[in-house]
């Protein structure tokens, strides 16, 4: 399995021990890339494309487990896309946050098995060797403790609402229609959450989903004046807007308690 995403080899590194230990049977490979730099992102487009398509298209590895959030996926999606070949489509993807872009183009084109889930770089949080379990429990063992507790048999779907957005409109957006939609943000102002959710909510491509479930919104930023509305009131007009069941809340998020979401039924 090889993580293949953004990261910062001394920061980083943890994860590789934690993996040593807990699970023998992995053999965890470090992309070079991981460890580069080119400006705000882990080296340049056409690196990073590079860095994905090898291990993507290497019948050796089994999945591919992002190491960080993956500023800039969206960028090399038209790079990445029409180039996997056939080891590519038995692999499994896991992340979150903006590798949401990665996740959603793959489940799009039916090519593997995409999954939002804990990433290698979360063991730097406040009990992270249990948060990054999850995620390698599943790829390594599919032990399904690590899942998202809420899932009910019927296909799911999970991705940060920003990155939700921004695949709206787009041929990237895979057909969510029958399926239950997690949401979760992090780091945004309650002003521009109504926003992305109004935005969901008029969405043409999500009219058929069968649910809304409402993950972690975390680390929101100050509203000057305070804001007026709950997160409950919010989430409820999004799905009102969609037609749609609100269900509840979803373990997911930018948090130590984000939980195992695979892409379609589990």
């Amino acid at each position: 399995m090889a993580p293949a995403s953004i990261g910062n080899k001394d920061a980083e590194a943890p994860f590789i021990a934690f993996a040593a230990l807990a699970y023998p049977e992995v053999d965890l490979i470090v992309h070079p890339q991981c460890w580069e730099v080119d400006g705000h992102f882990a080296g340049s487009d056409a690196r990073r494309a590079a860095a994905f398509l090898e291990f993507a298209n290497d019948p050796g590895f089994d999945a591919i487990w992002f190491l960080r959030g993956g500023y800039g996926s969206n960028r090399i999606l038209p790079l990445v896309m029409p180039h996997l070949g056939p080891a590519a489509r038995h692999k499994t993807y896991l992340g979150y946050s903006d590798m949401g872009f990665l996740l959603g183009a793959l489940y799009a084109a039916r090519i593997g098995r995409p999954v939002h889930g804990p990433m290698a770089s979360d063991i730097r949080r406040k009990g992270g060797d249990a948060t990054i379990a999850r995620s390698l429990g599943w790829l390594a063992r599919g032990d399904r403790q690590g899942l998202e507790p809420g899932l009910d048999g019927r296909p799911a779907a999970a991705f940060n609402l920003s990155i939700l957005g921004a695949l709206i409109g787009t041929p990237y957006l895979p057909d969510l229609t029958d399926h239950v939609l997690m949401v979760e943000e992090v780091s945004e102002p309650m002003y521009n959450i109504d926003r992305l959710l109004f935005h969901m909510g008029h969405a043409t491509q999500l009219k058929g989903i069968a649910g809304v479930r409402l993950g972690g919104v975390t680390a929101v930023q100050p509203n000057e004046p305070e804001w007026g509305d709950s997160l409950d009131v919010m989430i409820r007009r999004c799905c009102g807007d969609l037609g749609v069941p609100y269900l509840g809340r979803a373990d997911i998020g930018h948090t130590q308690g984000n939980r195992v979401v695979p892409f379609g039924i589990v």
